[in-house]
């Protein structure tokens, strides 16, 4: 430094002054206090601009509390209720979490259960107290106690009378003595039982009425009984055909011509049925609300006229001997009756209209019978008491028919609801239910000689066929090409099981072959709805239809 104090200027002129060291110095201790950056604020002193949202999920910065539950900026929506615009973290409300036991809120959540109120687990960490939320004077009342704590108030047992003496059956009450302080209700007045009991009488099903004065029966013929004393029930030997064999024929064939026909009811015939085993008689029912037995051998005559019903009668079925029948009619009335000499043994209704009557085919139980009602009810009597023996109410709509299989110890019933139902006898809950969204109502089936198919007349024009071991249905037996919609045309099968014949809307009858299907024959049969058919049960070649033109035929 001396040496550059030293130094003079190279230039020529001496008249510049020369630079002192002490002067360098000086100029350094100013350099060294000159500070030349701006005054910059601290972070902590600067206003944050940066606004949390009120969703918002991650903050890029450590914001302060006061930052964190700031009032949410902007205008309020006038609409919202408080519930509404109160601070959500879910939808049903603000959830934290809080540290407490699992006892303390099991015994907390069972107490809310139970008594109403709680501990309010918001208040811990305040220095109120303990607060409750729920039933708050319930609370105080109880002094805050959970489920687990001894209520200090115990309660009262209610005594008993005493249990009597065991060893004395009729004085022994044992647990089921009644409290000292028991008050007993009382009963109606002697008006209002009077009233129950005449309503109750109203809404009972009734077996054994009062005779019909309308109950009558006209026998049309004077030899009621042979040179043997036989009755017209018992089966003549002296034809062509043996009535008494079990064997069914070994070929059945078509039927060509139209043997006789009767002039059988005044306005349509609902229904024909034959002779139990031999098929030697025929009975008959009709609109006119008559029922009639008729010859179908020898002279082919009317035997016997069975009047009693007050409207159209529906249904018919012979007793396994054929010494009696059942009749249903639209007159809410199943009738019983003799066919010999025609008395109506008894009555049953339930009020409601019967579709269909079914005797259960054991011998042993012929006292029992099912009938199928309007009320979509299956009920179940017994004719020695004349009482209701079970109910199969499980059905949507009216019961049409009922068919006993598997050795009669099952039965199938169909309903308008288009549904099969397979109940056990006397067990009032079904236990095979077949419905389609494909099926239609079935008004008629009919059980096979052998036992083995049920055919199921269908709205839908057509006959299905059922496996009666498992009861399914198979689609490779489908007979179609007659018209049903809308009438319960009878359907049936022939001795042999090689035909299938039914009437249809436009009076025809048409036959099918069992093996292929296929229509074989159909004919002109009545100038109304053909609704019934049957095949005699000994002959190869003769059936019996029946129409509402009222007239029943028999073709060969």
């Amino acid at each position: 430094m001396e040496t550059i104090a030293g130094y003079g200027s190279s230039s020529d002129s001496e008249t510049e002054p020369a630079v002192s060291y002490g002067a360098i110095a000086s100029f350094k201790n100013k350099l060294r206090v000159l500070n030349s950056t701006p005054t910059v604020a601290e972070r902590d002193e600067v206003k944050p601009y940066d606004f949390i949202a009120a969703d918002a999920k991650i903050v890029a910065y450590n914001p302060t509390v006061e930052q964190m539950y700031a009032p949410q900026l902007g205008p309020a929506n006038p609409f919202k209720t408080q519930q509404a615009a109160a601070q959500k973290n879910m939808f049903c409300g603000f959830v934290e979490n809080t540290g407490v036991s699992d006892f303390q809120f099991d015994a907390q959540r069972k107490t809310f259960h139970s008594q109403g109120y709680a501990e309010d687990p918001t208040a811990y960490a305040s220095t109120v107290g303990t607060t409750y939320v729920g039933e708050v004077d319930k609370a105080a009342k109880n002094e805050g106690r959970t489920v687990f704590e001894e209520s200090k108030e115990k309660v009262k047992k209610r005594k008993r009378e005493h249990f009597g003496d065991p060893s004395d059956p009729e004085g022994y009450k044992g647990p089921w003595a009644e409290y000292v302080d028991q008050v007993k209700t009382s009963g109606p007045t002697e008006e209002q039982r009077a009233t129950l009991d005449e309503w109750a009488a109203r809404k009972e099903p009734k077996a054994n009425a009062k005779p019909d004065e309308n109950e009558k029966t006209i026998l049309h013929i004077e030899d009621t009984h042979d040179y043997q004393g036989r009755s017209f029930l018992v089966a003549p030997k002296d034809h062509e055909v043996n009535l008494y064999n079990t064997d069914p024929p070994e070929k059945c064939f078509l039927p060509k011509k139209l043997l006789h026909t009767w002039d059988a009811h005044n306005k349509g015939v609902a229904k024909v049925i034959l002779f139990p085993k031999t098929g030697h008689l025929m009975l008959s029912c009709g609109m006119d609300s008559k029922i009639k037995l008729w010859e179908l051998y020898g002279k082919r005559r009317c035997i016997r006229t069975y009047s009693g019903h007050a409207k159209a009668v529906r249904d018919i079925v012979f007793s396994n001997d054929g010494t009696k029948f059942l009749s249903a009619s639209y007159d809410r009335m199943i009738k019983l009756w003799d066919t010999e000499t025609g008395a109506c043994l008894s009555r049953f209704t339930t009020k409601k209209i019967p579709y269909c009557v079914q005797f259960h085919p054991d011998d042993e139980k012929q006292n029992f019978f099912v009938s199928g009602m309007a009320d979509k009810k299956i009920v179940g009597w017994d004719i020695n008491t004349g009482e209701i023996t079970q109910e199969y109410d499980r059905h949507l709509g009216a019961v049409n028919t009922i068919t006993f299989i598997e050795r009669n110890i099952s039965f199938v019933s169909t309903s308008d609801d288009k549904s099969l139902r397979v109940w056990d006898w006397d067990i009032p809950v079904d236990r095979k239910h077949i419905a389609d969204p494909s099926m239609h109502a079935i008004p008629s089936c009919s059980l096979s000689a052998s036992g083995k198919w049920l055919a199921c007349q269908s709205m839908d024009n057509k006959i299905s066929i059922f496996a009666t071991q498992k009861l399914r249905l198979n689609r490779k037996k489908v007979f179609k090409g007659h018209m049903v919609a809308g009438y319960a045309c009878q359907c049936n099968f022939s001795p042999d099981n090689s035909y299938l014949i039914s009437g249809d809307a436009d009076g025809r009858c048409f036959i099918w072959d069992w093996k292929t299907t296929k229509v074989y024959k159909r004919f002109k049969a009545h100038d109304g709805v053909c609704i019934g058919c049957a095949w005699l049960p000994h002959e190869t070649s003769k059936i019996v239809t029946c129409g509402w033109d009222g007239k029943i035929k028999l073709w060969d």
